[in-house]
């Protein structure tokens, strides 16, 4: 079960060394006729009077990319964000990237994927560009649109990303992508096939102390594996007339399994083996697609969106005694599923130079759940418990409705106001039941302002109502770390006014600096709450505060004779303030990052084809909180990694990844109390300090 820590290493240092020998082999020597990627110069943006920034393909010659996302990534200062999956429905756009000045359709579609089946030849530009300036509302700080032509012909691009871990865990050999685009009369077509596989492993001492004193030594290994098999498909079709339309379909399948062995070794009494298993399994799927034309003098955009997931979830665990007692063990085993249905519609139309939009959503989702509970006899049989607050129904029904203003204020400040509102329903079928109404004010005001063509600023307020988890508010058990959540049929989403300002200065030949800075006033904060007199579960407190700050750079070195190279730099905190629910004093956000430090350095070598690098990455979490237990549990605080790249292997781009060289650990470190903590003694300290190893990555990219 345990490797010896030298000899996997070991292990892991040979294949490595291979690999990198093959790389060197399998390259072509630096030929004169061909140009070599180390001596292209680092990419800088012209700025235009707008303040609107502006890459061309060649501006990333030097990193030798195959996909759009290969060209984002290496954008000086800026970091691609995801639409947020806490944002309710469709309606205002969360994340940072266009295509083609539209956002991403689905609320399934990530950027990372929809940019790595663009391929880089196709990119014709990309522009980044103030959030108030887009025709698209809810957007804040700058945004990267990416300006590209669908492919004329047949083509694709894939990648392959094995990964290798030293201890305990099986290597990934089923990661990958694979897509293809072209063209076919008036429709213009992506089809991708895609597995995010991962693998999670640890190893290592626990121990528990009682009452000052060593109660028990566990020797644990834990392994776990994902499987994400994924077909995506996208269809743009052209006319007739000045229509344009759009269709996504997401196919889905999940496998996730799970097992930790515990050695428990107790000072007085028999000594135990645990072992525990858990595996979730099952499809879901996402079906959308818009129509856009011209009507009236504007633009009219209708858009539906249906999505389902089967969630079925199986837990167990089993405790077997040196001295031969009969085991004890329970069973968790919930089968459920969820679904959403979205319609939407937009106009938009010009009076002068201002942009006007009304649209309006209604969305509609359900989650439903079926839960039991099963304890070992003395027999060695699960035999059920009772568990109804397991069981139940949630669904909710909304309807939206904004109205959004943008215009020039003057040359060079923009604004955009976004004002509206949203009535919801919610019902609760099973035990507790109930039904409830809301109706909430949501919008938005945004400035844009470009105090040169080298420095902008962004100013945005919002108002925002947060997407709940259906999910908490039945029962669940959690055997691992023998805990429960009651059920809450008292939960409502969680709003918040926040503010954001981003600074953003374009350092010519040096790179790009960035700030953002933002600030956020919480309305019933989804956090864990007492239910009756033993419970808890996820419920709402009235207030709380909190404070991000976060700036971002990317130093050229150039300048200063490190030719190729450069460094991104991230430094990250944030302050919250919320008041516990049991003990009243104020405490940081549970489970929350509050710290990062990051430093990125790449070197593409001058006259070569060869690029290497590292990054240092800190992270410190805040303390998590139940009413039983305080404790963090992470994988830091530092990770160190270090790669080779040949943009140029036969063709392929080929990279080699060390992770981990801190020797990074995994960690949790629990205080749990007899009961409530504001009442009840503690009643033992765990600390978890378990090896992971080193973990070894290669990619291979290609184009078909």
């Amino acid at each position: 079960m345990y490797r010896p820590p030298g000899r996997a290493a070991a292990r892991c240092a040979s294949l490595l060394s291979c690999c990198v020998a093959a790389l060197v082999a399998a390259s072509p020597a630096v030929a004169q006729e061909t140009p070599t990627t180390g001596d292209a110069p680092a990419p800088v943006a012209t700025p235009t009077t707008s303040g609107k920034k502006v890459f061309s393909p060649a501006d990333f010659s030097r990193f030798a990319p195959r996909t759009a996302y290969d060209m984002l990534a290496q954008v000086p200062g800026f970091n691609i964000r995801g639409e947020d999956e806490a944002a309710r429905g469709l309606g205002q756009a969360t994340g940072n990237v266009l295509l083609n000045g539209k956002r991403l359709s689905g609320k399934s579609s990530d950027p990372v994927s929809a940019l790595r089946a663009i391929p880089a030849g196709n990119v014709q530009r990309i522009e980044i560009v103030d959030a108030a300036e887009v025709d698209v509302s809810g957007l804040s700080g700058q945004i990267a649109n990416i300006i590209f032509e669908a492919s004329k012909k047949l083509g694709g691009q894939w990648s392959y990303r094995p990964e290798f871990r030293a201890h305990y865990a099986d290597p990934i050999w089923s990661r990958g992508d694979v897509s293809v685009s072209g063209t076919s009369g008036p429709v213009e077509y992506t089809l991708g096939v895609r597995n995010d596989a991962s693998r999670g492993s640890a190893g290592g001492p626990t121990t528990i102390v009682r009452s000052d004193a060593l109660f028990e030594t566990r020797d644990d290994v834990f392994r776990s594996s994902f499987e994400q098999p994924r077909f995506t498909g996208q269809f743009k079709i052209d006319g007739p007339g000045t229509g344009v339309a759009n269709l996504n379909l997401l196919l889905r399948h999940f496998d996730y399994r799970f097992t930790e062995t515990s050695l428990r070794d107790r000072v007085a009494g028999p000594d135990q083996t645990r072992l525990t298993r858990q595996t979730q399994k099952g499809e879901n799927y996402e079906f959308g697609g818009d129509v856009d034309l011209a009507l009236l003098g504007g633009r009219l955009k209708l858009i539906g969106l249906a999505r389902s997931s089967d969630e079925p979830f199986f837990s167990q665990v089993r405790t077997s005694f040196t001295d031969l007692s009969t085991d004890s063990g329970n069973r968790f085993v919930q089968d459920g599923s969820s679904a959403e249905k979205i319609a939407r519609g937009e106009y938009r139309w010009r009076i002068g130079r201002t942009d006007v939009q009304l649209s309006g959503e209604g969305a509609f989702n359900s989650l439903e759940r079926g839960s039991r509970l099963y304890a070992l006899n003395t027999a060695g049989d699960f035999v059920e418990l009772p568990f109804p607050a397991g069981t139940g129904k949630v669904s909710e029904d909304r309807y939206e409705g904004l109205l959004t203003i943008g215009r020039p204020l003057s040359a060079r400040l923009t604004a955009q106001l976004v004002v509206g509102a949203e009535h919801s329903t919610l019902v609760q079928e099973g035990a507790g039941g109930k039904e409830r109404s809301f109706l909430r004010p949501k919008g938005s005001l945004n400035f844009a302002m470009q105090f040169s063509p080298r420095f902008n600023a962004n100013l945005k307020f919002v108002r925002r109502v947060e997407q709940l988890n259906f999910g908490d508010f039945l029962a669940r058990v959690f055997l691992d770390n023998d805990n429960a959540n009651a059920g809450n049929p008292d939960l409502v989403p969680e709003q918040q006014w926040r503010m954001e300002v981003e600074l953003a200065r374009d350092l010519a030949a040096w790179g790009k600096t960035r700030l953002n800075v933002a600030v956020a006033l919480k309305e019933d904060v989804v956090d864990i709450v007492p239910i009756g007199l033993t419970g808890e579960s996820p419920g709402n407190i009235p207030h709380a505060q909190g404070m991000g700050i976060d700036w971002n750079s990317t130093i050229q070195l150039d300048p200063i004779g490190f030719k190729g190279a450069r460094l991104n730099t991230r430094f990250y905190t944030l302050l919250s303030q919320i008041r516990d629910p049991l003990t009243g004093e104020r405490r940081d956000w549970s489970s929350r990052t509050s710290r990062i430090v990051e430093f990125k350095l790449r070197h593409d070598i001058p006259r070569t084809n060869w690029a290497w690098g590292g990054e240092f990455n800190y992270s410190h979490n805040n303390l998590s909180y139940r009413l039983t237990e305080v404790g963090r549990q992470f994988e830091g605080p530092v990770w160190v990694s270090a790669f080779v790249e040949n943009k140029d292997v036969l063709g392929m781009t080929v990279r080699g990844e060390v992770s981990n060289l801190s020797n990074t650990r995994s960690r949790w470190d629990r205080v749990v109390y007899a009961g409530r903590r504001n009442v009840a003694p503690i009643d033992f300290v765990e600390t978890r300090n378990r090896l992971i190893g080193p973990i070894i990555r290669f990619s291979v990219q290609g184009s078909i």
